[in-house]
């Protein structure tokens, strides 16, 4: 391993029922990157008619979801009456804090004209500080035109959420923040900056080097601390996902949808969703029951 390259973690497929995703966080030894505490890659999957992506409503606290597709679309419901389609390029950036309810699935108008459907995807959970941990659930939607996009030769950068190469995304984030896609045509170098302390490379598709290794799709690339500027250059087309921040303030505990610092406070948020006491999704009726239920 070179002195820019601290590891590189390897995919863990997951099946999800229907559709197979990619788990690079928490990853053994590594539980977050920036605030970064939950990294799935999620197809490309090919879903025939009828089909498509169901997630039924569950719960979430302490952390906020961040859906980024490639291909296809969601429609997310949650408890607090918001009902938004999240298409190629477009961001949902969704804050559970005390608690919130939500579901995702293929909408009707995603499907050809035979009633096929595709999704791929970045489904990430960012944790949220200590101190916002209990704030009141909110849901933003910034369409793609929404969001910076910066031109560097061969390269297209997009700032989903956070700060890179002097722009801000609209996206409310909680913490120092870095997260960005860049599209690499072959042959393209981009400079990965060091204003944020922690920092990783995902390759999407193709091949990437840094520091005169490479890498491929899947891998999930962690930069030392001290690496300073550190220049990636695309071995064929590419997309790379950046991703990073202001590490986070403290371990959290995750178990199934919760995240928290506090053990006690997942434990209560168990018996929150098993009582049903967490609001309903309007619109969805259906509910996802506890693992050990």
């Amino acid at each position: 391993m070179s002195t820019v390259v601290s590891r590189v973690i390897e995919p863990r497929p997951r099946d999800l029922g229907g559709f197979t995703v990619r788990r690079l966080l928490p990853a053994a030894g590594l539980q977050t990157v920036g605030s970064f505490i939950f990294f799935d890659h999620m197809g490309p999957a090919d879903f025939g008619p009828g089909q498509g992506v169901n997630v039924r409503p569950h719960p979430h606290i302490g952390l906020a979801t961040v859906t980024y597709l490639f291909e296809g679309a969601f429609m997310h419901r949650d408890s607090l009456g918001t009902a938004a389609i999240v298409r190629p390029g477009d961001v949902n950036w969704m804050v559970a804090g005390r608690g919130i309810a939500h579901s995702e699935r293929t909408p009707d108008e995603a499907r050809d004209a035979q009633g096929r459907t595709r999704a791929h995807g970045i489904q990430t959970w960012v944790a949220l500080p200590r101190g916002a941990e209990e704030i009141a659930p909110s849901f933003e939607h910034h369409d793609h035109l929404q969001l910076p996009s910066v031109a560097r030769p061969g390269a297209q950068l997009t700032i989903i959420a956070g700060t890179a190469y002097g722009c801000r995304s609209p996206v409310s984030v909680l913490s120092p923040t870095l997260y960005v896609e860049a599209r690499l045509e072959p042959g393209a170098t981009i400079d990965i900056e060091a204003e944020h302390a922690e920092r990783a490379c995902y390759v999407v598709s193709g091949e990437v080097e840094i520091a005169g290794e490479r890498y491929v799709e899947g891998q999930l690339v962690v930069l030392s601390a001290d690496a300073g500027v550190v220049s990636l250059v695309a071995r064929s087309a590419a997309r790379v996902m950046l991703v990073g921040g202001a590490p986070l303030d403290g371990p959290r505990y995750i178990w199934w949808n919760f995240v928290s610092s506090s053990r006690e406070r997942i434990e209560a948020a168990r018996r929150e969703w098993r009582e049903q006491r967490f609001a309903p999704v309007p619109g969805d009726l259906e509910r996802m029951p506890l693992p050990d239920d």
